[in-house]
């Protein structure tokens, strides 16, 4: 019997949530039983009257608005104690087409990816400026770079898991899940696809890019933790060998002027800035050995936790 639950995070969604629920399956092939969850992050409106009186399955109640990314990690958890074999995540303002949910599943049904991410026609979209676009581009682009994976639109959240893929999931920021869990699963080698789809017309604006600037500056710095947390050794290898090079070439330079230069400057400054910026360097290396240790101690650890999540799944499918 395969399960499948659909999670929607909702903050103040009252006027959408009902069009997005109405759009949504209760019967697709592969699939022996469909259920919808959603998330209500503190809402202030009506959101939470509305989805009980669309006959939501399972309802995950914040008291206080909590961010989009915690919202998306309670839905993962609340979907696999309800014993969720595929998790679809999909947004309340019914930008996502309903419809394309067979599609998203179809590579995990047949067991050619864990995650599915669905890929937006992002140069089609009218709703989307140009420097929009380009960001999209770019931001998805650098978290192919860092991910090592082929996903064209990245921020999407029209996205399918496997119960697999959903166990090994942890997200640690708080504004948004999207490009961590790429990342993420790419460091993981857990198998992720990329299907197109289709969008609807924009009902309102984004609340998670109120302003491009910041929402870039958040996602370089979501990028580069990540990177941290999954690759400190190269990071702190590539970010120490900047001021060590610039080190050693003013020690050369050094060098070359005090063997052939016939002038008695002795350019102390020269070769004191050299020694810091080797020494700089050389920390910075440091750095990322002692990270790497720690990197190594937190991989146990999140095996651990797997293992926990697994007997846990396994309890509940059981009872």
């Amino acid at each position: 019997m395969v399960k499948l639950i659909i999670q929607i995070p909702c903050y103040n969604e009252e006027r959408t949530l009902g069009i997005t629920l109405a759009a949504l399956p209760r019967k697709l092939p592969g699939i022996d039983c469909i259920e919808w969850l959603v998330i209500d992050d503190g809402s202030r409106d009506r959101t939470l009257e509305v989805a009980k009186t669309n006959g939501v399955d399972h309802i995950v109640h914040f008291p206080t608005n909590q961010g989009l990314a915690k919202a998306f990690m309670a839905g993962l958890e609340t979907s696999l104690k309800a014993g969720a074999d595929i998790i679809v995540n999909t947004d309340a303002d019914n930008q996502y087409c309903a419809t394309d949910i067979p599609r998203l599943i179809q590579p995990i049904l047949l067991h050619q990816a864990e995650i599915v991410v669905g890929a937006r026609p992002i140069w089609q979209t009218k709703q989307f400026s140009l420097s929009k676009k380009l960001l999209q581009k770019l931001g998805s682009w650098v978290v192919q770079i860092a991910s090592n994976t082929k996903v064209p639109d990245a921020p999407s959240g029209f996205r399918a898991f496997s119960r697999e893929a959903a166990l090994q999931l942890n997200v640690f920021n708080n504004y948004t899940y999207t490009l961590e869990t790429i990342i993420q699963a790419g460091q993981k080698g857990i198998a992720i696809a990329s299907v197109p789809i289709h969008t609807n017309p924009v009902m309102r604006p984004s609340r998670l890019v109120k302003s491009t600037p910041r929402y870039v500056m958040r996602s370089l710095f979501t990028i580069l933790r990540i990177f941290m947390i999954y690759q400190p050794l190269r990071f702190f290898l590539i970010l120490g060998s900047l001021p060590s090079s610039v080190g050693v070439l003013l020690g050369i330079r050094w060098l070359l002027f005090f063997f052939f230069e016939t002038s008695t400057r002795t350019r102390v400054p020269s070769l004191i800035l050299a020694a810091i910026l080797i020494l700089i360097g050389f920390q910075l290396w440091m750095f990322g050995l002692v990270a790497d240790l720690m990197a190594a101690n937190r991989r146990l650890v999140e095996e651990v936790q797997l293992r926990m999540r697994r007997i846990d799944a396994e309890k509940r499918s059981e009872g």
